[in-house]
């Protein structure tokens, strides 16, 4: 999976196949939403049946999925080939009286090497990059489950397991896929991709020419606290990330969103607020406040609902514009934060940062 029109044309050509054959298994992947051969029925029984022994339609294997009460929130955990296990959530937005929003939380890493503190992916450590056929996927997975409801996917965010600009290269070939309108052909303005702070990886997707969206944790407003809690800080401190943003907010024209995640008595006090409101005042942006969700074993809480809203006004006295996330499913581990696949770090899974 995760094939592009030119690689299924080169698939074709060597097999003395015309062009046309590739636009149709092309289609079928990405229109027609097909999991096996054997659904290309415009396809000639005989070459069904070589595209069944050469080439596999799924990467993924759903082992279990879960919906919280609501309905709203679905959580799926995927097998991959080599055994791996990743989960990604949809969850939806809207009553039923209105077109309602369907977003795909995806994930771009099996575990995360940031190792967070807050963050249960973090603590599982990081094993591989996904590949550009298990990220797309995983919307395709759900883009069939919504179409046997009328519906469809509307968005897509990064911001599942796994540092997105650590796997940049697969990540952005996901992104053209996801957003050719002879593929899956989402518009671009309906993706949005998070990161924790890759400051080469922020400067090279400011030169992309991309109209995807671009969220940044900081979740504290000075490097002293925002290394304790994303360890990244320590490679990549504040001042060079904001600068990267500056630097994607000129070249694209576009706003930033940072992310900042709620925490009892760590980093929900009028000093970090009014420190987070001068740190970013004047720069074309928008703050999303996530209370935080709990995850077993870990030493925090979240931040009182009174508390996060107080946080968010004194954001927008200083001219700022802060909202506080709806978190979705927390009831069933798939609010942001929540995503694990194992309960134990494995410390082998440490890497290095590349060089993006």
């Amino acid at each position: 999976m995760g094939r592009d029109l030119a690689a299924l044309r080169s698939w074709a050509a060597d097999r003395n196949l015309p062009p046309f054959r590739a636009a149709q298994v092309h289609h079928g992947l990405y229109r027609r939403l097909a999991t096996s051969p054997g659904e290309l029925t415009d396809l000639p029984r005989a070459l069904r049946e070589q595209l069944d022994l050469e080439v596999r339609l799924s990467d993924l294997r759903v082992v279990h999925e879960v919906s919280d009460s609501s309905g709203q929130t679905t959580k799926a955990l995927f097998a991959l080939q080599d055994g791996a296990l990743v989960e990604s959530v949809l969850m939806a937005y809207g009553g039923r009286d209105i077109r309602r929003r369907h977003t795909v939380c995806l994930s771009s890493q099996v575990g995360c090497a940031l190792a967070c503190t807050f963050c249960a992916t973090g603590r599982q450590g990081w094993a591989r990059d996904l590949t550009v056929g298990e990220m797309v996927e995983q919307i395709l997975y759900f883009a069939r489950l919504l179409r046997t409801r009328g519906e469809q996917v509307t968005n897509i965010v990064y911001m599942g397991m796994g540092e997105p600009f650590l796997n940049y290269d697969a990540v952005l070939e996901s992104v053209r896929l996801l957003t050719d309108p002879d593929a899956f052909g989402l518009g671009a303005r309906h993706i949005t991709i998070s990161t924790s702070g890759v400051v080469p990886a922020i400067q090279r997707f400011a030169r992309e020419n991309l109209q995807v969206g671009l969220a940044v944790s900081l979740h504290a407003p000075d490097d002293a606290l925002r290394s304790t809690l994303v360890p990244l800080n320590r490679r990549y401190p504040l001042a060079e990330v904001l600068d990267a943003c500056e630097e994607y907010i000129a070249r694209t024209h576009r706003r930033v969103s940072f992310e900042y995640t709620m925490l009892e008595g760590v980093n929900d006090g009028v000093e970090q607020a009014e420190g987070l409101a001068r740190l970013l005042r004047g720069m074309l942006c928008h703050i999303n406040l996530i209370p935080w969700n709990r995850v077993d074993d870990m030493p925090y809480h979240p931040s009182s609902p009174l508390v996060i809203s107080d946080f968010r006004d004194r954001l927008v006295e200083y001219g700022l514009a802060a909202t506080i996330r709806d978190t979705r499913g927390s009831g069933i581990s798939a609010a942001c934060g929540q995503l694990r696949t194992s309960t134990i770090r494995d410390r082998k899974g440490a890497r290095p940062l590349p060089v993006v």
